[in-house]
């Protein structure tokens, strides 16, 4: 008995939380719609465009004497709106400030100094229909403030083939309209976006054409063009004109409808073409080049990355991992100096890129530069400037040294600064006694010049041991010397025998 009290306990404080939960949903969504409904009452008595439609309702407040008087109006659809028992008047096709100036002066001319003040309680809401090139056809909630875009725009209705061109609406009297939303958005001609009416019937037709452009214009994007526009229209129109670097020379159209290849007929434009508004197809697409797209090139190689912030710090770290060289194509404008450019691109440069042995390749040509004086020197001015299809090789700054030739295990060790070439050849485990004496060595440094065994080990310096012990040459050479000598006495004791 026990557990069954407590079963229906539970039972009951579940479903006393679920009726809660529904009623504070409701309640919420009460509140919003009173909010709604509240906000559309305000826009309607503001705007001059709010017309009298069937389903709204009017509050008239006015004193008859020394009576306060109330009077609610609600509008039909025979439009006839009755002021109290004052008079009818007929409301249809009146703006909301047409009839309250109307009404308000039925009561004053029956109740001079009454007061009388009509106001919207709750603007009217009703349907209309949308069908064409849709998403699906169906019946929308409008009001008498809602233009066609905002219906639209707010449902998602449209398809990739909806025209914004040519939308038809019929009204409920049978009258039709035609619609160029582009010309509301553009040019701001509102006419084009009308405020939707009971009973209207709205048809979204198919696009005609659809050209792309993109490029050295104003605005670039997809266009939907009307009959007879063409080029010239396309970019003057709709693209808003050419950009003040852009090359009209050189424009490129792809063709894609009625192409002969599967991908696209490439075709090239000039200004003759613009100006005799060279005709185009559905889905063609038109870019516009710039001058700046002739601007000389040269090249940057090596340990350098072209990004910047965390993602260069990311790709400098698996530079260093991978010792992966880095290629970057870059503008310049004629005459420009190295020092110029290396100190406005000096990001490239991480903690790997040796500056001070960066070199250009020009041609057949090898041109040592030193990069350190111009990245922390801002009035230096190199004595090279950049040519066309120069490339700057920035080699990798590698802390190792290399150690070869007679040691135990020849391999790269890692630099520690301040020790001699005899740390790194014990780090290889030492000399092969058997083939080097008297520990002789060769030392170039990173550029290949020779150093003595006083001077400061650097960073990518080669220790060469040599193997110049005379035994370890005669036990090499032993084994051949003696075959020869046993081929010659061998050979002399045949030639013996045989003269015999």
């Amino acid at each position: 008995m026990k557990r069954i009290a407590l079963w229906l306990l539970f039972v009951t404080v579940v479903v006393f939380a679920q009726e809660s939960q529904q009623e504070s949903s409701q309640q919420a969504a009460q509140l919003s719609n009173t909010t709604l409904l509240a906000r559309n009452a305000q826009l309607a008595m503001s705007s001059a465009d709010y017309r009298v439609t069937a389903g709204d309702v009017y509050t008239l407040a006015y004193a008859a004497g020394t009576q306060s008087v109330t009077y609610v109006i609600t509008v039909d659809n025979s439009y006839r709106v009755r002021v109290s028992n004052l008079g009818v008047i007929n409301a249809a096709g009146r703006t909301f400030q047409q009839l309250k100036t109307e009404v308000e002066t039925v009561v004053s001319n029956n109740y001079p100094l009454s007061g009388a003040q009509l106001v919207i309680t709750r603007p009217s809401l009703f349907k209309v229909s949308i069908a064409g090139e849709v998403n699906v056809a169906q019946e929308q909630t409008a009001w008498a403030l809602a233009r066609l875009s905002s219906l639209l725009d707010d449902n998602n209705l449209l398809t990739a083939y909806s025209s914004i061109r040519d939308i038809t609406i019929t009204s409920s009297s049978g009258q039709r309209r035609a619609c160029d939303l582009f010309k509301a958005q553009r040019d701001g001609d509102l006419s084009q976006d009308p405020y939707l009416r009971p009973g209207d019937a709205i048809r979204i037709n198919r696009i005609d054409r659809v050209v792309t452009i993109t490029g050295s214009v104003e605005r670039p994007g997809a266009y939907q063009l009307l009959p007879g526009e063409n080029l010239s229209d396309l970019i003057t129109r709709y693209a808003s004109g050419l950009t003040p670097t852009a090359d009209p020379s050189r424009v490129e159209l792809v063709r894609f409808v009625d192409a002969e290849a599967d991908s696209g007929d490439k075709l090239y434009l000039s200004k003759q073409n613009i100006s005799e508004n060279y005709p185009l197809k559905h889905f063609d697409a038109v870019m516009v080049p710039s001058i700046m797209d002739l601007e000389p090139v040269m090249f940057v190689e090596g340990a350098v990355q072209e990004n910047t912030g965390q993602q260069r710090l990311q790709n400098a770290l698996a530079t260093a991992q991978s010792n992966a060289s880095n290629r970057i194509t870059v503008q310049f404008n004629q005459g420009e100096n190295y020092a110029s450019l290396l100190q406005r691109n000096s990001s490239w440069f991480t903690a790997i890129s040796d500056t001070q042995h960066a070199y250009i390749i020009r041609g057949e040509e090898r041109i040592p530069l030193n990069i350190n004086p111009i990245l922390y020197d801002s009035n230096y001015q190199s004595q090279y400037f950049v040519e066309r299809n120069d490339v700057l090789i920035i080699p990798f700054r590698q802390y190792f040294v290399t150690v070869a030739g007679a040691v135990v295990k020849p391999d790269r060790y890692p630099y520690i600064p301040d020790r001699g070439w005899d740390y790194y050849v014990a780090l290889a485990g030492g000399f092969v006694k058997e083939r080097n004496s008297s520990d002789s060595v060769e030392i170039k440094d990173l550029t290949g010049r020779r150093m003595s065994k006083t001077d400061v080990i650097t960073p990518e310096t080669t220790i060469t041991a040599r193997t110049n012990a005379g035994l370890y040459y005669f036990n090499q050479y032993a084994p051949v010397i003696t075959t020869i000598l046993s081929i010659i006495t061998t050979s002399i004791s045949v030639a013996l025998l045989i003269g015999r």
